[in-house]
């Protein structure tokens, strides 16, 4: 089953985290939305060279998300409202049950849900 990674898998993969790093040997994906979210985190942290080399290095295994997949997540959002999830989580885990697949995060908000391969 292919999984869909959020931003707090590809950290912990930058990071590398044995815990993660098993997810290399796996088809994943990345949605567009979380690349960009992954690049400003690590701009931030690393600086625009860091940023520049990983958001290449993962840009060969990015998914664009169209609009209407855009609107379910933000329909789900204002649906958990309660849990304060994060529109990136929400566009990538909207886009991982759309498409069937595991949505990767270490996120504590997503412990639990359907379709979550919760590694911490």
């Amino acid at each position: 089953m292919t999984l869909c990674l959020d931003t707090y898998a590809l950290m912990e993969l930058h990071d590398r985290n044995p815990s993660f790093i098993q997810l290399l040997d796996e088809e994943w994906v990345v949605t567009d939305l979380t690349l960009t979210e992954f690049y400003n985190v690590l701009q931030r942290k690393h600086g625009e060279k860091t940023a520049d080399y990983w958001c290449a290095k993962f840009s060969h295994d990015t998914a664009q998300v169209p609009l209407p997949l855009l609107l379910k997540a933000m329909k789900f959002k204002i649906t958990n409202a309660k849990q304060n999830l994060s529109f990136f989580d929400c566009v990538g885990y909207v886009y991982a049950r759309e498409h069937k697949m595991k949505f990767v995060t270490g996120d504590k908000e997503f412990k639990g849900k359907e379709g979550v391969l919760f590694i911490k």
